[in-house]
């Protein structure tokens, strides 16, 4: 049985952004049509709209007469993507926070955890976005919080590449900020939680511009 093009177009555009995500796609990694759509024996046409999916997400640029890149930012680009988080995030916990129960907070905890537990930055990559997401699981906001996810969509690889440089150096920091915005949250502080969230992005954005050779081609 024939697959719908519509599902296929999202199979292949599901599988690109874990590529993208996952690092296996760097910014500026040209993608070839035809190439992939033999890899994932498809057609054209679910590659071509999988990208244009993509791109609507800001994951991939398609140029006329140059095809499909995957998008890259330099640090301007990147600092303003964080600015915008700092002044969403906090409206995105302010949506979630009210209806976040004990056992909710109780598994952030347990995230919290993890995140203390492991020297890997892919895990820590996808633990610290666990623990952010479940702070906003109940908001009742969907135009903001896809506009959120995207901003993570799009600044994951530098997100990535300023971990690993910062390495011990800011993990506690890290950990702490996690904390207080846990204990906050539990306490019931949400105004608290949201000018600690403020920070804990604003910290980032101050570090990662300090290293403009992150943004190197």
């Amino acid at each position: 049985m024939a697959v719908p093009a519509g599902v296929a177009s999202q199979r292949v555009a599901d599988e690109l952004r874990e590529r993208i995500l996952a690092g296996r796609l760097a910014p500026g990694t040209r993608i070839i049509q035809d190439e992939l759509a033999d890899e994932l024996n498809t057609s054209r046409l679910p590659v071509r709209e999988a990208l244009r999916i993509l791109e609507s997400r800001g994951l991939v640029t398609l140029r006329a007469n140059q095809g499909a890149r995957v998008t890259s930012m330099d640090v301007r680009e990147c600092e303003l993507s964080y600015k915008i988080r700092e002044r969403l995030e906090p409206l995105l916990l302010a949506e979630s926070a009210p209806r976040l129960s004990d056992e909710d907070i109780d598994a952030m905890t347990a995230v919290q955890e993890r995140i203390e537990a492991t020297e890997d930055v892919e895990e820590f990559l996808v633990l610290d976005r666990r623990l952010h997401w479940a702070v906003y699981q109940h908001d009742d906001a969907g135009d903001l919080a896809a506009t959120v996810n995207r901003l993570w969509d799009t600044t994951q690889h530098y997100r990535r590449a300023f971990t690993r440089l910062a390495g011990e150096r800011r993990r506690w920091i890290i950990n702490g900020e996690h904390r207080l915005l846990i204990q906050a949250l539990r306490d019931r502080d949400h105004t608290s939680a949201e000018h600690i969230l403020e920070l804990h992005i604003r910290r980032t954005r101050v570090e990662l511009v300090k290293h403009p050779e992150l943004f190197v081609p």
